[in-house]
Formats: C-alpha cells, structure tokens, sequence
C-alpha cells in the first residue's frame, strides 16, 4: 500500500474551493488524499481534543504521521516547558491518544536538526528517545551528512533497523553538511516514510532567521520528469516495505498538493474510501 499526501492540511489553497472555513478544511483533505503529517504538534504538545477532533472528521482509512515536539528533537531554544525530558515525552505519547485508539496513527516522525550529527552523545539519545516511546512506531529523518558518509552509511542503517526505527528516505537539496542524500533502504518490513522537501538549493542555505525563511526554503514545484525518476525508486522501496508513506513538504509557493496529484497518478494509484468532496454551487 502506498500512501500519498502532504504536510499538514490549512495552507494548500488549490484543494480547497467555494470558502471552506479553517476548522473544516481537514474534512475537505480527506476527500483528496488519505495521508496527512500533523505539524502542530512540533511546536507544542496538542491537548488531546484537538487529535480527537481531527480522528472523527477523517474516513476510517485515513491516517496520521504525527511530528515530534521540537523539545524531543533539539530544535527547542531554551529551557523546554516541561520539567523534565522524561515528563516531555510521556506528555507528548499522551497526546498521541485518539489517533492510537482509532488506529490512524502510522507513526511520529522525530526530525532532527542539521546539528545533530553523528557522535555517541546523540547515538545514545537516540536510543533513549526510542525507550521513552515504547511500542509507538516511530521514524526518523536526520539533516546532517555525516550520518550518511560513506565510511558509517551502512552502521546508521543498521543502528535503525536493529533499534526499531523507522527509515525516512528523503528528496531534498543537496547542500552540503545540512543536507542528506537520497538512500533507498527499508530498516522496517512494514513502513517506510519518503518525504520531499523541494530542490532550492539557495533557500535551503539561507539562515534559519528571519520571518520568511521558510517561505523560500520549500519554495519549489517538481516538474514531470523529476517525478517520473521518482517512481522507480518508489518501486524499489515498495518491494522493501508493506505501507510507504510520501509527503510533499514543498508548500511555500503551493505546489505540495498538486505535486502529491501527479505522483498517485504517475503511480496508477485510485484510492477507495476517502472522504466526499463537497459540492460547489455550480
């Protein structure tokens, strides 16, 4: 099974028709695809009835790749709200209640920032934020090279596999230390997530600061040809693992959507059971 979506669900504009208010959009996503990555819940820890709410207004097929808090991940600035890293996490799994009862939850999604690389400080946090999880399936995405060199590739993906971690494949500029190849590899013969993230090498240099970085970090619509190349290596992980999991992340210009389209349809892809799309006047 190959799940097709986007990351979150306010900002794709192309979707949505006729002046469908904010707390009803999710309603309307689910109508065009059966995947979305919630990123509320990287900037704080959700309070369980917004998960309840959005688990009651999706099909019974729809499922969740929920973030991981930005305290879980590094990226927090500062001392984090919680008192201690231990209460973060439980506060968080918590969280995470509604999705896991309804069995919509495919997984959490811990990304790590471009300064977690590879040293034994963070090999073991790793290993503890994967205890602190327990049985929650979880994925993991890096954004420093050094996890991929070519003298420690194959020992972080055997880390992965043998700690239980989701792999995340990932499309996105290759810009150096802050950036990872493509690596097709499954460490789960379950799920594997794929995420793309965009080609603008220029954006995805440009400091993390100010007010619109991230307006040009994803600014990036993929054209046939780079979608097509994809399709192959979509095979190849589909042959590794039972459910894959893609979510274009490339939204600042608003092409996640439309791109998400034209991969289901490169893909043959015709899913049963999403949501009715509602009807305009005309």
């Amino acid at each position: 099974m190959i799940y097709v979506g986007v990351t979150g669900w306010g900002d794709h504009d192309s979707l949505y028709h006729g002046g469908v208010s904010q707390r009803d959009k999710l309603k309307e996503y689910g109508a065009h695809f059966p995947i979305v990555e919630v990123d509320a819940s990287f900037y704080a820890v959700q309070p369980k009835r917004n998960s309840e709410k959005w688990v009651s207004e999706t099909p019974a097929s729809f499922r969740f790749v929920v973030k991981a808090y930005q305290g879980m991940t590094g990226h927090q600035r500062g001392e984090i709200p919680f008192e201690s890293k231990k209460e973060m996490f439980k506060a968080f799994c918590d969280s995470l209640e509604a999705y896991r009862k309804s069995g919509k939850l495919a997984m959490v999604l811990f990304q790590f920032p471009p300064w977690f690389d590879c040293k034994r400080e963070n090999v073991n946090y790793l290993r503890w934020c994967k205890a602190e999880m327990g049985d929650i399936p979880v994925a993991i995405e890096f954004r420093n090279q050094s996890w991929y060199r070519p003298n420690v590739v194959q020992q972080t993906l055997d880390f992965i596999e043998k700690e239980g971690w989701i792999h995340t494949v990932c499309d996105e500029p290759q810009a150096g230390e802050g950036s990872i190849p493509v690596v097709l590899h499954a460490t789960d013969n379950d799920k594997t997530l794929v995420r793309f993230h965009g080609r603008n090498l220029h954006g995805w240099q440009r400091p993390a600061s100010g007010d619109n970085w991230r307006e040009v970090r994803y600014l990036y619509r993929y054209n046939h040809q780079e979608l097509t190349e994809w399709v192959e290596k979509i095979r190849i992980l589909e042959k590794e693992s039972k459910e894959l999991y893609i979510l274009f992340n490339n939204n600042s210009g608003g092409d996640a959507a439309d791109n998400a389209k034209q991969m289901i349809e490169l893909l043959g892809i015709e899913y049963e059971g999403l949501a009715p799309k509602q009807l305009g006047l005309f």
